[in-house]
């Protein structure tokens, strides 16, 4: 049985199509499980009797922010432990990404990363069984180089 993987670096530019957000940096982070997005005024508000999730992507310092706020109706909680080892409560949602000319869905939890780098980390659930990650490299996607690595 022969599997096909795509190589993506380090850190790359994604377009994420149904938050209307393009060229937002990612960085590859093998150690966790989960993928995350930077978000602010993350709150649930009650709308024609049902709970929703509002929140804004990104900061507004931020150069590719738009100010749009957005509403979901299908929302989850998750217990994530973050990167310092403290167990947290986060809010997820499914969306997608894109990646290599490529739309893959991708769940995502939404948490406080203003402090970092990188306003998106990419974990091991949406990079398994696509992505092989070489360390060495940065925006493959980004630079349109599609390299496949089969074994």
């Amino acid at each position: 049985m022969t599997l096909s993987r795509i190589i993506i670096g380090r850190e790359d530019l994604a377009d994420f199509p149904q938050l209307q957000l393009e060229g937002i940096e990612v960085k590859t982070d093998s150690g966790a499980f989960t993928s995350s997005f930077h978000c602010h005024n993350i709150e649930i508000i009650r709308l024609d009797g049902q709970e929703k999730l509002k929140c804004l992507f990104l900061d507004p310092q931020h150069e590719k922010y738009h100010d749009k706020e957005f509403i979901f109706d299908t929302f989850s909680q998750k217990k994530v432990k973050s990167s310092n080892g403290q167990l947290e409560e986060r809010f997820s949602i499914s969306t997608e990404i894109k990646l290599f000319g490529q739309i893959f869905p991708i769940e995502l939890t939404l948490t406080e990363r203003g402090a970092m780098k990188f306003p998106v980390l990419l974990g091991r659930k949406f990079l398994s069984k696509r992505f092989v990650v070489d360390s060495s490299l940065r925006n493959l996607s980004h630079k349109g180089k599609i390299k496949i690595i089969t074994f």
